[in-house]
């Protein structure tokens, strides 16, 4: 008999890359489904094999809900602390499968990415864990781009600094992002083919920015022509939450009997889509370049070592080039002058399919063929 699957929050950024993965890969064939909103109540479901109801159902309808043999949320932190707790108190035995990061650190809790992972969530399953959780995206990336080491137990420490898109913080971002775009164009195009100095279009350009975002409707620095090198919360040690999910969930993930060390700042860059990482890397022994190469590359399929020149680098190395691919492509991989156990690599991978609605979609797989 199939299972009952319900989606909730299937119409945001991550849960429609999810609904279309699973589409693009058949997977509601393996299922029933039901489809839930918070808000639009009654409404259309939408079309897909195996779905049971005419009309979307109420996600805050407990009786509704434990019906299900399996929940996956891309809904956000608040529905989940919401629900989740109340469908467990009275005793609902589903499993449940959560895009947010509030059930990641539980005891009872499985971080998911089965590439790296798959015999942690396997004994999970046969020890009664119903709870099953995606990653950080930037610590899921890591884990792909550099599987190879961690596996073979290589890494002594990782020092990374992550380049994370302005969709990794949601619609909201990548909305702003365009925004900024169409009003500073509007300020330099009449000056354009270059009816003024370069020098004074940047002045246009950098004043547009400033004049938009010191309006009492934004009170936030532009994005675009910029950086922020900040991301999340500030931790008690000085580190930003998403620095400190680094390490924490990293070791988790690979339920690391000694804590391997990871560090770094993670910054937001003006791209919409796909983060990238520059990596430092201190091995626990002396390796080559080219077995360096042949460890992450022979972990899964999709990492891409990409030769270390300036053409290959450019034309592969880069968020265009990866956006709504898994490829994960690692390149820039070298030995550093300070030590031959020191190397330095970089890698771009899509946040939102590895990052995000990938291992949801992989873990909802894994869990129906084991029931």
């Amino acid at each position: 008999m199939k299972k009952l699957v319900g989606f909730v929050g299937w119409r945001g950024m991550v849960g429609s890359v999810l609904l279309d993965s699973l589409q693009k890969n058949n997977d509601f064939v393996g299922f029933h489904s039901v489809f839930f909103t918070t808000s639009q109540f009654y409404g259309i479901p939408p079309q897909v094999t195996n779905n049971t109801s005419e009309r979307l159902e109420d996600a805050y309808n407990i009786e509704c809900l434990i019906t299900l043999d399996i929940i996956i949320s891309c809904q956000g932190e608040k529905y989940t602390t919401q629900i989740y707790s109340k469908l467990r108190t009275i005793g609902w035995k589903g499993y449940w499968i959560d895009a947010s990061s509030c059930l990641r650190m539980h005891q009872d809790s499985i971080i998911v990415l089965d590439p790296v992972n798959l015999k942690s969530i396997q004994l999970g399953i046969e020890k009664g864990i119903k709870t099953f959780v995606g990653g950080n995206c930037t610590v899921s990336l890591m884990l792909m781009a550099l599987g190879g080491l961690f596996k073979s137990h290589l890494i002594d420490w990782i020092s990374v600094s992550t380049y994370q898109s302005v969709s990794g913080s949601g619609s909201r971002g990548m909305l702003d992002l365009i925004k900024q775009i169409e009003y500073v164009y509007k300020n330099i195009s009449p000056h354009l083919p270059l009816s003024k100095s370069i020098l004074s279009i940047e002045k246009i350009f950098t004043e547009s920015l400033n004049d938009m975002y010191l309006s009492k409707d934004n009170l936030k620095t532009p994005l675009l022509g910029n950086l922020i090198p900040w991301i999340d919360i500030l931790m008690n040690n000085g580190q930003t939450k998403e620095e400190w999910k680094g390490s924490a969930e990293t070791n988790k993930i690979l339920n690391s009997k000694k804590n391997i060390l990871i560090d770094g700042t993670c910054v937001r860059v003006p791209v919409l889509r796909c983060h990238s990482q520059s990596f430092t890397v201190k091995l626990n022994r002396d390796i080559s370049v080219r077995e360096f190469e042949l460890l992450i590359s022979s972990h899964n399929p999709w990492v891409k070592v990409i030769d270390n020149n300036f053409d290959s680098t450019v034309d592969q190395l880069n968020p265009l080039r990866v956006s709504g691919t898994l490829d994960i492509p690692v390149g820039r991989i070298k030995k550093l002058n300070i030590g031959k156990k020191y190397f330095s690599a970089f890698s771009v991978g899509d946040q939102l399919l590895w990052g995000a609605a990938e291992p949801l979609r992989r873990i909802l797989n894994i869990l129906i063929k084991s029931l």
